[in-house]
């Protein structure tokens, strides 16, 4: 009679659960990095239903609490903002968390310097919207000049806007 030899089957042990979770979790964070390096394609807004602009861009928000914008500009941000800065524009770390904008005008008292401060702000986004963000010959952020108007990226500057993060 012919023996077969026993193969001892090792259980799972805790640090083969940890080691899995660990691979996944870097994983999903390469995942998460290339899109966040501009592996995507941007998706057109449609803002029909908005007043529009023109030809010009603006330096200040025109769409500041218009119901409609943020309502174009929450599509917008879920559609091609989200996957690096966050659902609710709550960042997981990838990319800056956007509620934080304009923590340094919320609490300027002098109604002057804070007006000054957002227009800043608004410049400053509508920039880095318009051009991307790249450094070192890395795209962080790709440019969304040509595909997106600045209805729709106003509509998003609306949308943030509502999101805005009390400052300590």
């Amino acid at each position: 009679m012919l023996h077969k030899p026993k193969i001892p089957v090792r259980s799972a042990q805790r640090g083969d659960h940890a080691a899995c979770a660990g691979l996944f979790a870097v994983l999903a964070l390469a995942a998460s990095l290339a899109l966040a390096h501009g592996d995507v394609t941007p998706q057109a807004v449609d803002t029909k239903d908005l007043p529009a602009l023109g030809e010009a861009w603006l330096a200040e928000n025109p769409y500041r609490e218009n119901d409609k914008a943020v309502k174009v500009g929450t599509s917008a941000y879920n559609q091609n903002c989200a996957r690096c800065h966050g659902l609710e524009a709550i960042s997981g770390g990838i990319a800056p968390d956007l509620r934080k904008l304009e923590n340094d005008c919320s609490t300027l008292k002098d109604a002057k310097k804070k007006t000054a401060c957002s227009v800043e702000v608004d410049d400053y986004f509508m920039n880095s919207v318009r051009r991307g963000k790249v450094r070192n010959g890395a795209v962080y952020m790709p440019p969304f000049e040509g595909i997106m108007n600045q209805e729709a990226m106003w509509a998003i500057k609306a949308y943030l806007e509502t999101r805005r993060e009390k400052p300590l």
